[in-house]
């Protein structure tokens, strides 16, 4: 989507952290009247000296708005902002769209959606990738959970808050995609320290490390390197073989045991290519642990 659109109704704004602070600011900025509300008072002052204007709680947040965020750390508050005393919904007009951006578990997500829906209010599950600094600067990443036509409705408040609006396939699909996003990312987080970890046992400067890594695989990431060429093409030809691949595994794994180095994620990950190997797919590329996977847990093929 491209950013702009015309100016809209009036909006309310429920969380003003790292995250929501600067993105209400931004709707202040693209021309949008917003009311602000946060336990912390300190954040409200910060946003009503960005133009933003007070509210005292989630109620009269809500009231006569046409938009209202929710950006909040757990679905409990969000249910507490909505639901709660002095809640959102004791305000929230008939045909209002809730637009909920925090991280939360998609079940409980699709439970707030019909709530809403039972009172004649629409909601939009819509999280963001990247960080505050993005948020401040306007360039998140939204993964959209909506209607085709609330999605139409929303998209010139997102064109403000990012720079890439990602339509993740309709209501409730948002919130799941985040969770794969953050499950992916935070693991690799731990990849990595393991990594480092690993290298330094061996007396591997950090600086020659990154700079092997950044140029295969390892530091690329597998989405923009083997799986888009291989697996994801239809091709599992041996470009590697699962075989050498749960072969070069061993040997990390049983050194890092001589150097006591606890490498969580790799005995793990040993486990994977075994499987795979008893499935018969040892001379497969190693981007067939996909396949692996999908095999055992009998998943729909959606493309």
């Amino acid at each position: 989507m491209q950013r702009g659109g015309t100016k809209m109704g009036n909006v309310g704004f429920i969380g003003l952290g790292t995250m929501g602070g600067p993105m209400a600011t931004n709707l202040v900025r693209g021309g949008h009247s917003v009311k602000g509300f946060d336990i912390d008072s300190n954040l409200i002052d910060n946003f009503t000296n960005q133009g933003g204007k007070r509210a005292n709680n989630c109620a009269e947040t809500a009231k006569d708005v046409d938009f209202l965020f929710t950006m909040l750390p757990m679905h409990d508050h969000v249910n507490t902002a909505l639901f709660g005393q002095d809640g959102a919904i004791e305000t929230l007009k008939k045909g209002a769209t809730v637009i909920d951006m925090s991280t939360i578990n998609p079940i409980e997500s699709d439970k707030i959606r019909e709530l809403l829906k039972k009172k004649g209010i629409k909601m939009i599950d819509a999280p963001i990738g990247r960080t505050s600094k993005e948020a401040k600067e306007g360039k998140s990443l939204l993964m959209v959970g909506a209607t085709e036509e609330n999605l139409v409705l929303a998209s010139p408040l997102f064109q403000i808050l990012g720079d890439t609006i990602i339509d993740c396939g309709g209501p409730g699909t948002g919130a799941r995609m985040k969770i794969i996003n953050n499950y992916m990312t935070t693991i690799l987080n731990v990849l990595t320290a393991e990594a480092l970890t690993f290298a330094k046992s061996m007396g591997i400067k950090t600086e020659i490390c990154l700079s092997v890594l950044n140029q295969t695989p390892a530091g690329k990431g597998h989405l923009s390197t083997t799986y888009p060429v291989k697996v994801l093409k239809g091709d599992i030809s041996p470009a590697f073989m699962i075989d050498l691949a749960l072969k070069d595994l061993r040997i990390g794994n049983a050194l890092s045991k001589e150097l006591n180095i606890p490498l969580i994620l790799g005995n793990i990950a040993q486990k994977a290519y075994i499987t795979a190997q008893d499935q018969g797919r040892g001379k497969q590329d190693w981007t067939a642990i996909y396949e692996s996977l999908l095999q055992q847990t009998n998943v729909k093929n959606l493309d």
